[in-house]
């Protein structure tokens, strides 16, 4: 186990930032896991892997998709 470099590090990521997994994602995103996994599978939502596997996702690279998410739905609820 070594340092993160610049070339592995996700894009917009701080040093200081810790990935957080599917679970945490959903909790942010106000959705089920469920969602995030299929959000995952159909590449509409920022993540990466690590190991292989295992999802990831920076807080404030789905800060954008949260807002975005949010006014989507804001935009449905009033049709």
């Amino acid at each position: 186990m070594g340092l993160v470099t610049e070339k592995e590090k996700p894009t917009g990521a701080s040093i200081l930032e810790l990935p957080i997994k599917v679970r945490e994602a959903a909790a942010y995103l106000g959705v089920s896991s469920q969602t995030v996994y299929l959000w995952v599978e159909r590449k509409q939502i920022p993540h990466f892997r690590v190991m292989g596997r295992n999802i990831r996702f920076l807080r404030s690279e789905l800060q954008p998709f949260r807002a975005q998410f949010k006014q989507e739905v804001e935009n449905w609820q009033d049709q």
